[in-house]
């Protein structure tokens, strides 16, 4: 299994409502994709004040690393992706994303 783990620094003018709105369209693709298993999103809860700023993340389960790539290449998920990136403080550097190979 790959767990594609994304943290997120959104711009301060960045409502709720768009983020949310962001969210549900990432967990949407689940529909779309084969090997798409589960997708979890939300701010951060950690009490270590280790965040960096990064308040919010998602986490996509995938079946396989071949699951992993339909996603990346799929044409809703660069959408979806290019509006997080634009929602992101910095654009590109608002964003970290670790992919991480389980074995469950």
């Amino acid at each position: 299994m790959i767990r594609h783990v994304v943290l997120v620094k959104f711009a301060r003018d960045v409502s709720r409502e768009e983020r949310d709105e962001i969210f549900a369209d990432l967990a949407a693709l689940k529909a779309r994709v084969p090997g798409f298993l589960a997708f979890a999103a939300g701010p951060n809860v950690s009490p270590e004040n280790l965040d960096r700023g990064f308040t919010e993340g998602f986490v996509v389960t995938f079946d396989s690393p071949e699951g992993r790539d339909r996603y990346l290449a799929d044409e809703e998920h660069g959408r979806v992706g290019a509006r997080l990136v634009s929602a992101a403080e910095g654009g590109i550097d608002g964003l970290i994303v670790f992919d991480l190979e389980t074995p469950d």
